[in-house]
């Protein structure tokens, strides 16, 4: 289908074909075989993991009220597509806020993938440390860090990654970019962002969204509600195109997938 894009191994194992007299063809459906692994693709070619961003929302563009209430803006079939998206992810980043606000799990739900189900690193990007030891992400035993611009020592079994200082105050200041290159060094193939207005917006300004999963729900939710991404845009000519690659019904939702065009 195609050849791994691992420089260590890439086009070995065809040569040993080849010198066996095996007749070789290909690449044969290139294009859908690269779909199959992007974040390994990506990652051995730019040394990056793929970013992906999940959010929900309203038909008006809308992910939460102005209280911070998001649950649950869609219905069971889509959270439950959610998964999926987890299971795939080595990492999923949120930022301190959501934690405080929703007190999330981010993890892989038992029922849906067995018993003992493989969870990904969850990151908590949280420069000022305000993130209460308390929240269940530190409790529940599954693997969590911190992402800080301070040097701190682990908590308990968490660990804090010291990164430096980022130009875009709306990220935490973390370095965004910092962070995305040490996943990548983690040799994390795919991360996904669950998070808020925020720190969806400050990823995206800075580039660094490969693919947005977006779940829209059959509902409006009104102008005081909180946006789908903290852009401060003004002019229409600097807007961000986005590549619309498929939406399909879930459940009583539909699911979009996009790519955002940069530059």
């Amino acid at each position: 289908g195609m050849q791994d894009p691992n420089p260590q191994v890439a086009g070995q194992g065809l040569a040993r074909l080849l010198r066996a007299g095996v007749k070789v063809e290909g690449p044969v459906l290139e294009a859908q075989a690269k779909a199959l692994n992007p974040g390994f693709i990506k990652r051995m070619v730019k040394g990056l993991p793929y970013v992906r961003c999940k959010l929900a929302m309203s038909l008006d563009g809308r992910t939460a009220m102005a209280s911070g209430e998001s649950q649950w803006i869609t219905g069971p079939a889509a959270r439950e597509d959610v998964q999926k998206l987890r299971a795939r992810s080595c990492s999923i980043v949120t930022g301190s806020q959501t934690v405080i606000d929703d007190n999330p799990a981010l993890t892989v739900r038992n029922e849906c993938f067995g018993q003992r189900p493989r969870q990904p690193l969850r990151i908590v990007i949280d420069s000022a440390l305000k993130t209460p030891h308390t929240a269940q992400l530190f409790t529940d035993g599954f693997p969590t860090a911190i992402a800080s611009t301070h040097s701190a020592t682990a908590r308990g079994t968490t660990d804090v990654w010291s990164l430096p200082v980022g130009d875009n105050t709306a990220s935490g200041p973390v370095d965004l970019a910092a962070l995305i290159q040490k996943l990548g060094k983690l040799q994390h193939n795919e991360v996904m962002i669950e998070a808020g207005a925020k720190l969806a917006g400050a990823f995206l300004r800075v580039g660094l969204l490969d693919e947005l999963v977006i779940y829209m729900a059959g509902k409006l939710m009104g102008s005081q509600a909180r946006p789908l991404f903290e852009l401060p845009l003004d002019l229409m000519n600097e807007s961000i195109q986005l590549d619309i690659e498929s939406i399909e019904p879930v459940g009583d939702d539909w699911r979009i997938i996009a790519k955002p065009v940069y530059g």
